[in-house]
């Protein structure tokens, strides 16, 4: 009678060993261990009842999922992944002589004009090349519809 009640107490400890499992603060470091394992940074983890919950901001959608696959882990019964995205930053725009320089070059594309080199700094246009005679004056108009603070003409005729 004794033997049955102690591997009864023994099989009902270890049922309640087992059906225990990891604790959330066990959990918690298992995922930051396994994404510092992964490279993944930017996470932050909360577990409760056995959910992970991954919040903070990441560079792109690929580290995401990396850090939702990384989170799981054993133990773990779901994530809920709450990160954002960083956002991309924007290029910043073109400088006013690079815009001046590409609008003179287009103006003079759609004229024909060709052998005419532009170099722009500070608002000052300097023109250069190779031009026919008559064709000076057309070249001249297209770097002044611009509107730039100067004209140098160093075009050989």
């Amino acid at each position: 009678m004794k033997i049955k009640a102690f591997t009864l107490l023994t099989l009902a400890v270890a049922l309640f060993i087992s059906a225990c499992g990891k604790s959330d603060a066990d959990l918690t470091k298992a995922v930051q261990d396994k994404l510092t394992a992964d490279k993944v940074t930017g996470v932050t983890v909360a577990v409760k009842d056995g959910v992970a919950t991954l919040t903070g901001e990441v560079a792109d959608i690929t580290v995401k999922n990396k850090a939702e696959a990384s989170a799981k882990v054993e133990g773990i019964k779901s994530v809920d992944n709450k990160l954002t995205l960083k956002p991309v930053p924007t290029p910043p725009p073109p400088s006013p002589d690079m815009m001046l320089q590409g609008t003179i070059n287009e103006g003079l594309k759609k004229k024909g004009i060709t052998g005419v080199t532009v170099a722009v700094a500070n608002g000052e246009v300097t023109l250069s090349g190779t031009v026919d005679k008559a064709k000076v004056a057309e070249v001249m108009m297209v770097a002044q519809e611009t509107k730039p603070k100067k004209v140098i003409n160093n075009l050989n005729k």
